[in-house]
């Protein structure tokens, strides 16, 4: 008969046991491609900051990286993907505000629920949002644009990557703080909607400079604001909207890279470390920064407290804009 001694002994040995073959596996992480899956179509901040980093990752990680569009359900379909994959880190997702931080305040009976199905590896950078218009909206200013809605009021609509986006909460916060109202039009990714935004089926867009600023470089878009609490360092002629009268739309979005649950610590340690020395590159730092990316790198415990505070931040966000949850 076994005495709890030995009970107890054999399942220490069993964890320790646990506990060397995690570690062995992480030292041959990885044997084989790693695929990063993007949950919106291709052209937008998110899968433009994935195919930047991704090169200079796979020199790192010794194996090739490859990105993966699922597009849909604002990054369900990728998050159901990742889950159905082998937890072993050679399957990752490109995480984002909207689909860890909004949806759990928003969409709270989904089946899949981030803060436990998916597993934090390091926030890649915090990636505010510009608030832009097509040229040809008679407006130059965020105020003649409030002004211009008011007179106008529904005839005027705005884009997201998807029902749910943190660019479809900062319209919905907007029209509230602002007293205007437009009519939402989500699509499966920024790369469409902002190709409608140019040709003038939508009027209205918050999106990240990284895909969206050679628009207003070419004159078919205008920036009307910097959706953040001050002026970017990369566009220091574009106002803030503390500015421009609404101190309190200050929601930045971020990008990070996250896993799914059960993945060793060792593995999320390992990636981390990769994405942390190609965020340090001086091209890639350049890149980032210049798109008006705020690069962070952080491990996967600091990005995990960070997404406990900013699911606390949106989700007064959301209750603010009066936005029900469904």
């Amino acid at each position: 008969m076994k005495t709890k001694r030995s009970m107890s002994l054999i399942k220490t040995i069993g964890a320790a046991l646990s506990m060397m073959a995690a570690s062995a596996f992480a030292a041959e992480f990885p044997t084989q491609p790693v695929h990063i899956l993007v949950g919106f179509s291709p052209g937008g901040s998110n899968d433009l900051i994935a195919r930047l980093i991704a090169p200079e990752l796979s020199k790192e990680l010794g194996q090739q990286v490859v990105i993966e569009n699922k597009p849909g359900a604002n990054g369900n379909i990728a998050a159901d993907a990742l889950l159905k994959a082998e937890p072993d880190g050679h399957t990752l997702l490109v995480c984002t505000t909207g689909f860890m931080s909004v949806q759990p305040t928003l969409y709270p009976s989904l089946r899949i629920k981030p803060a436990t199905d998916i597993l934090p590896v390091t926030l890649v950078g915090m990636t505010p949002y510009l608030a832009l218009v097509n040229a040809k909206v008679p407006v130059k200013t965020m105020q003649e644009f409030i002004d211009y809605a008011k007179q106008n009021p529904g005839k005027l609509s705005f884009a997201s990557s998807g029902v749910g986006a943190a660019g479809h909460l900062v319209g919905e916060a907007m029209q509230h703080l602002a007293g205007v109202k437009m009519l939402h039009i989500p699509y499966k990714g920024t790369g469409q909607a902002l190709s409608d935004l140019v040709s003038g089926e939508v009027q209205v867009i918050f999106d990240q400079p990284i895909s969206s600023y050679q628009y207003v470089q070419s004159g078919q878009l205008r920036a009307l604001a910097a959706v953040n609490p001050k002026r970017l360092t990369a566009f220091p002629d574009i106002p803030s909207v503390s500015e421009v009268g609404l101190p309190k739309l200050d929601l930045v979005p971020w990008t990070g890279l996250c896993a799914g649950k059960g993945t060793p610590a060792e593995v999320l340690d390992k990636v981390q470390r990769a994405v942390s020395k190609v965020l340090a590159k001086p091209e890639i730092a350049k890149r980032l920064s210049g798109d008006g990316v705020e690069v962070v790198g952080n491990t996967p415990a600091e990005f995990a407290a960070f997404l406990q505070q900013d699911r606390e931040r949106w989700h007064r966000a959301v209750e603010s804009a009066g936005i029900p949850p469904t």
